[in-house]
Parts: structure tokens; C-alpha cells; sequence
């Protein structure tokens, strides 16, 4: 029996929706079995924390402990780790993830979810709405067009507000130094300056005091302050910004004074955003040229020649009568 390529397209298609149910219940299945052992090992410490011999205050704070726990095991986590997880969420979207503030693996696995079902439910609707009626290769280029844009779309969703985030973090590192500096100046040491920069000036400072939050809450739970500033150093891919956390970091490790050396990075700091600043100007002032010559220059010519090109045609008119 010989089938059509409609036929064909179709049959894969079920093939395809198979093949993905099937994957589907695996991981539902390795998911209940996940849950049922966390319920059972769950059970069994709180049988072991919560003694009949305890009295209210403990047992009160064992079901306080025991809740995050319980929501961890309610969300699978796990499938960010499997060889699925880690082709729908790579390492780069990982840091997208991260550079958007959303550094939890909810985050992650909200994003992995999102992405699988866009990547089914554009084919889906591309199938439905528009296949009738064309060719099936055509089908076929744009079920795959569908399906490549399904699985792209978070993806750029994350990269526009990424570079919004590095943007804004950018901006903010001139004032972020200032606030160093001035902290520095009334007699605080490095640690308490940051402390207050992330306490009190997070409004202000809305990348750059979330980062620092973290840096410090790495610090106060036993990290080097080199290790706690990793991150806002490589995240936002910011060589000024990766330049002033070696700075804090030598100071932090070697002592001495650290508003000097500050002022001069920020004078740096400005002399390079004033030749950025320039070098826009520049690249502007060419595309405003081509503006000007296409837009400008047709109403120039018809404002000034046109009276002369009105009594030309009077002439030839006057001598062809």
C-alpha cells in the first residue's frame, strides 16, 4: 500500500505525539516513585524528629523545618539535572536565568516547562489553523518552522531582559562607587560600607543591591569576600564592573586605604562613558545624515527651485501656444 506524503506527514506526526506521551509517562512514573520515597523517608524522620516525649515548642519548630522540605519534594527538581532537562535548559540559558534575577531552580524548571510546551503548541496550532489546503512539504517546513520558534521564544524573552539587566547594572556601578566612596570617607570598614549599600540604598541600586545582598549573605555564611563577589563579577559580563570587585578584593585581602584608588577608577570609570558617550554622537550623526538627505532634501529643493522650475514650464507653455 503506497501512501501520500499528506498520509506520510500525518503518520508522523502521531508517531511524534507517541513517542512524547510515552517519554511523558516515564517521567511521571519516575516522579511518583521519586514522590512516594520522599514520603517515606519524610515520614520517617518526622517520626524520628517529632517524639512523643518532645515538648510543643520543638515539635512546632520540627514542622516548621520539615515544610521547605516537603515543598521541595512536591516540585521535581530533578529533571533539571536528567539528559531532558539539560537539553531544554543549557548552561547558557541557565545564565540568562541568573542575569534576570531569577537565580532559583524554580525559575529553571518553570522555564523548562515553558519551553517544551511552546515547542508543542505552535506546531500544534500551525497544524491545525493553517495546514488545510497546501502542499504538505509546506506543512512540514512550517510545522518545523513552528516548532523551532516554540523552543526559541523563552529564550529571547530572557535574552531582552538579560540585556535590559546588564544595561541597568552598567548604569549603576558610576553611583555604586560614589556610595563606596562616601561610605569609605566617614571611617567604615569595607564589610560594613557593603552592608549598608545593600540595606539601605537597594532602591536605588536595584541590580547592583540585589547582587551585593547575595555577596553578603555568601560573606556572612563563612565564604572569602572573593568568593561571594564571584558572581557579580562574571555575571553581567561588565570588565568595569570585573575590574572594581578585584580592586575590593585585593583591599579586602592586603589592607590600606581604598578611597584613593576608587576615586581614580572612577574618574576611569567617566573618561570612558564620555568616549562611549562620543562615539555614539558620532554613529548618530551619520544615521541622522541619511535621514536628512532622504527626508530633508526633496523639500529643500522643491522650496528653493521649485518657483524656477514653475516659470520654466510657463515659458514652454507661453512658446508652445
Amino acid at each position: 500500500m503506497t501512501l501520500t506524503a499528506n498520509q506520510l506527514a500525518i503518520f508522523s506526526l502521531a508517531l511524534l505525539a507517541l513517542g512524547l506521551m510515552a517519554g511523558a509517562g516515564a517521567l511521571v512514573a519516575t516522579e511518583l516513585r521519586r514522590a512516594r520515597s520522599g514520603k517515606v523517608i519524610g515520614r520517617a524522620i518526622h517520626q524520628v524528629v517529632v517524639a512523643p516525649d518532645l515538648s510543643k515548642s520543638s515539635a512546632d519548630a520540627g514542622e516548621v523545618s520539615d515544610a521547605p522540605a516537603k515543598s521541595d519534594i512536591e516540585l521535581p527538581f530533578h529533571w533539571l539535572d536528567s539528559h531532558f532537562g539539560r537539553a531544554l535548559v543549557a548552561n547558557e540559558d541557565r545564565n540568562l536565568i541568573d542575569q534576570c534575577g531569577l537565580s532559583s531552580k524554580r525559575a529553571q524548571l518553570i522555564f523548562l516547562v515553558t519551553r517544551a510546551l511552546l515547542a508543542l503548541l505552535f506546531p500544534f496550532l500551525a497544524y491545525v489553523l493553517w495546514s488545510t489546503g497546501h502542499a504538505p512539504r509546506t506543512v512540514f517546513i512550517v510545522l518545523v518552522t513552528a516548532f523551532a520558534i516554540g523552543f526559541m521564544v523563552p529564550k529571547w524573552v530572557l535574552g531582552r531582559f538579560a540585556a535590559a539587566r546588564r544595561e541597568r547594572a552598567a548604569e549603576e556601578l558610576p553611583l555604586f562607587i560614589d556610595l563606596l566612596r562616601l561610605l569609605q570617607g566617614v571611617g567604615l570598614s569595607l564589610d560594613q560600607s557593603l552592608q549598608i549599600m545593600a540595606a539601605d540604598f537597594s532602591h536605588v541600586l536595584r541590580v547592583l543591591g540585589y547582587e551585593l545582598t547575595l555577596a553578603n549573605n555568601q560573606y556572612s555564611r563563612g565564604r572569602t569576600r572573593e568568593h561571594s563577589l564571584q558572581r557579580l563579577a562574571t555575571l553581567h559580563k561588565n570588565e568595569n564592573l570585573r575590574g572594581l570587585v578585584s580592586l575590593l578584593v585585593q583591599v579586602d585581602k592586603h589592607g590600606g586605604a581604598v578611597q584613593e584608588p576608587l576615586r581614580v577608577f572612577s574618574e576611569r570609570l567617566r573618561e570612558h562613558r564620555r568616549s562611549e558617550m562620543k562615539e555614539r554622537i558620532g554613529k548618530i550623526t551619520v544615521k541622522m545624515t541619511v535621514v536628512m538627505v532622504t527626508t530633508l532634501l526633496p523639500a529643500l529643493v522643491i522650496i528653493t527651485a521649485g518657483p524656477g522650475f514653475i516659470a520654466i514650464f510657463r515659458s514652454l507653455g507661453a512658446v508652445a501656444k
